[in-house]
């Protein structure tokens, strides 16, 4: 006769509230449960570790004959008392004259037992010895421990706990797609045991989210806050969210103190630290969306960055307050933005908050100026990844450049930083918007700045404001840009001059106009390279000039000088290909090919095309790489080859889609791309060209790459029909949602529960990439297949 298992031995706490989410850290946990005799849940601080090991345990019952005995450490003070502690749970009588660790030894010595010791990081010398006591002499025994730090035992299995998954508040999905989100079901399910008329509507939804976002995912904290809900609305929660500390003041009168707020819950974490570690804490709190080794040692004051700084940044990664994240080959850290904001109030307190923020600056302006130097060489890639990673940090170090104390003090480093960070990023991101933003906050205030850094900076706003289709605030700059360039009168700065005025001509639609300009800023150029002293920033000079020798190739290309145009192209690769250079040789490759398909040549242009492909993705140029993919359609159907074509055509309007909108300096390629429609349509038919520019809007960005190059392992592009990205129920579903049925109806027809379909429903909106139940309908009605 079978145990059941509410017969075997035990002392599991009955959950008193619901378990949201988590199903793919139970799986984890229990499948290293299975194969280790140690695993440790760790985690910061009110993200669920408690929880989740108890969900574990509960569902491990069936495997341990024994029993599965909870040990609560959290109130336990006195290392000398575990075992006891241990001993009493398990109704272990005292046994004069015998350690309590014998005791513990005989009784699980041959028994199938499991011990889940809770909140271990107080306490973890005393927990890592008997943990080890125990394992070494009892085979069947194991552990689950729950901690903020790894308790550094021998085959110890670590499992770090993450906060619930949360929305992108920018991007918000549609409202029935919120429940998969587990951060926001758990604030719904607690909202509505508080206040049972509660319910996740289109009017709070983004509320909810926001607050769910603010809190990082936390469980602690969002249960905190959903209780709020009794006296507040979400959105007056969200609001008072900027002083997340003040607000989430009230918890379980039942749970450990520590447990009862969110600041004594962060307290617990910051008292565990040694004194080192807190200061390290408090002064690595200054970055903002995490950060690498060089740089917290680039900002930290001499006495923290000693010998052992690593032994110190590993042990607040032990002890959960910092964050590991592995990104390619790159290794960040991080912090939950609870644990910074406490880190910065503690570094505030200090007094050392704006010496920490200037040494940020510093670093940063740095970092960006190395960028600059190496960009046109083989690191270019390098760089642009590394500024990616870091854009949180350059926001935040240009917001504090245009603050008064720096302006004062120093009036370049704004500038400096701004028009770096133009031409090293910016530019070759197509990032317009935030560029302009930083550009113009700039020439407002950094007013004082050297009159060649701002001379630079209204170059940059004019080319910006040119491609953004602003040609009057272009002609503003190149306006003040003249005006500054003739008081000063060096040659470099006329050619400054001269280069915006280029460019202005070109935005504007004077074409014949641009090209004087650009030729005296090009032949300026040449002739102080042979003759003149070594630019003070070299890599600035040399961006400069490719930037003219591009503005001149349009100007001249535009006006069916392709002579010239092309020259320009090779002048630029002639510059860039021994240097390594990859995003102005990805543009000219791609203008040169583009040049050999207006001519006809497609046999010549096909290479090029391809070769400013393999490098516009080599550095993950989002719009050359679209451009290159739209000319390999052109290129595949002048071959005959139109499903190919097709195919290149879906791939490019899903990158177009996503980087935004197009340059308006391609525009004259409309034609182009309106031809390449109208011919692969007429060799395939409707519905053949529909599959096959679906099957290109489906594919990744490095899918479509690879089979625009041939590189995959087919040249056939998946196929994308219902039932083969849909399972039978899903297609079911999908159909009586092109029927235009409610989930009410869906669920009646199909013998389900409401949420059963609305379940469905979300995944079918997942699985297609859509947001609502028209995109759907339209997708079946395309690929007119039935259920």
């Amino acid at each position: 006769m079978t145990t059941s298992v509410k017969d075997r031995p035990g002392n599991l706490p009955l959950e008193l509230t619901s378990f949201v989410g988590r199903r793919h850290e139970v799986t984890q946990a229990r499948r290293l449960l299975a194969s280790s005799r140690l695993v440790t849940l760790a985690g910061i601080g009110g993200v669920g570790k408690t929880r989740l090991a108890l969900r574990v345990a509960t569902d491990s019952q069936r495997v341990f004959a024994d029993g599965v005995w909870f040990v609560a450490l959290g109130e336990l003070h006195d290392s000398a008392l575990l075992a006891e502690t241990v001993a009493a749970t398990l109704g272990l009588p005292d046994q004069p004259g015998r350690s309590v660790s014998g005791v513990l030894v005989d009784h699980l010595c041959t028994r199938q037992a499991l011990l889940v010791l809770d909140n271990c990081e107080h306490l973890l010398g005393a927990v890592a010895g008997l943990a080890q006591t125990l394992l070494r002499a009892c085979p069947e025994l194991r552990i689950l421990a729950t901690s903020r730090e790894v308790l550094g035992v021998d085959a110890e299995r670590v499992m770090r706990v993450p906060p619930l998954t949360v929305p992108d508040p920018q991007q918000s999905p549609p409202l029935e797609a919120m429940p998969r989100y587990e951060s926001v079901a758990l604030f719904v399910e607690r909202a509505a045991a508080a206040l049972p008329d509660f319910a996740l509507t289109e009017g709070n939804c983004a509320a909810v989210v926001g607050i769910c976002a603010r809190l990082d995912g936390l469980p602690l904290a969002i249960e905190l806050a959903a209780v709020r809900i009794r006296a507040m609305s979400a959105e007056q929660i969200l609001q008072r969210l900027t002083d997340r500390y003040q607000l989430l003041t009230r918890g379980s009168r039942v749970a450990p103190t520590r447990q009862q707020t969110l600041r004594s819950c962060v307290d617990w974490s910051y008292e565990l630290c040694e004194a080192r570690e807190q200061e390290l804490w408090a002064w690595l709190s200054v970055f903002v969306g995490g950060f690498e080794l060089d740089a917290a040692e680039g900002i930290c004051p001499e006495e923290l960055v000693a010998d052992d700084l690593m032994d110190v940044v590993t042990s607040l990664v032990d002890k959960s307050i910092l964050i590991r994240e592995q990104i390619g080959e790159v290794v960040r850290l991080g912090m939950a933005e609870t644990i910074r904001d406490y880190g910065r109030e503690k570094l505030r307190e200090s007094g050392d908050y704006t010496s920490a923020r200037r040494h940020h600056l510093d670093w940063y302006q740095r970092l960006v100026l190395r960028a600059e130097s190496q960009w046109i060489g083989p690191k270019q890639g390098h760089w642009i990844a590394r500024l990616d990673r870091e854009q949180p940090n350059l926001r935040e170090a240009l917001a504090f450049s245009l603050t008064a104390p720096i302006i004062d003090t120093d009036p370049d480093i704004n500038a400096v930083l701004t028009n770096s960070i133009f031409v090293a990023f910016w530019l070759c991101r197509g990032q317009l918007a935030e560029a302009r933003h930083w550009m113009e906050r700039s020439l407002t205030s950094a007013v004082t700045a050297q009159p060649g850094e701002r001379l630079n900076s209204l170059y940059d706003d004019t080319v910006l404001a040119g491609m953004q289709g602003k040609p009057d605030e272009a002609a503003a700059r190149v306006a003040q840009c003249r005006e500054l360039a003739e008081q000063l009168g060096d040659p470099e700065s006329l050619e400054t001059a001269n280069y915006a005025r280029g460019y202005l001509g070109v935005f504007s639609g004077d074409l014949a106009g641009a090209v004087e300009p650009f030729q005296a800023a090009l032949a300026s150029a040449r002739v102080r390279d042979e003759f003149g002293p070594a630019p003070r920033r070299a890599g600035f000079e040399i961006t400069r000039q490719l930037g003219g020798l591009l503005g001149l190739a349009a100007a001249s290309g535009l006006q069916g000088d392709e002579e010239t145009a092309v020259a320009c192209h090779e002048r630029i690769l002639a510059i860039t290909t021994p240097r390594e250079e990859s995003f102005f040789r990805a543009h000219s490759s791609w203008a040169l090919g583009q040049a050999a398909i207006q001519a006809g040549d497609i046999e010549r242009a096909r290479p090029l095309t391809e070769q400013a492909l393999r490098l516009s993705r080599k550095i993950n140029d989002p719009a050359t790489t679209g451009w290159c993919l739209e000319s390999l359609a052109w290129n595949a159907i002048h071959r005959g080859e139109s499903t190919r074509a097709a195919v290149l055509m879906g791939a490019a309007d899903m990158l177009a889609r996503k980087v935004g909108s197009e340059s308006v300096t391609l525009t004259f390629l409309q034609g182009n791309h309106d031809e390449c429609e109208q011919l692969t349509r007429a060799a395939l038919g409707d519905r053949a060209y529909g599959e096959a520019f679906r099957a290109g809007g489906a594919m990744s960005v490095d899918e479509s790459v690879s089979y625009a190059l041939g590189d995959s392992d087919t040249d056939k592009p998946r196929a994308t029909p219902v039932a083969s990205v849909l399972t039978p129920r899903e297609t079911e579903v999908a159909h009586l949602i092109a029927a235009g049925h409610s989930n009410k109806v869906i669920a009646s027809t199909l013998v389900i529960s409401p949420r059963t379909a609305q379940g469905h429903v979300e995944h079918i909106l997942s699985k297609l990439g859509f947001t609502s139940r028209t995109q759907v309908a339209a997708w079946v009605a395309e690929n007119q297949s039935s259920p």
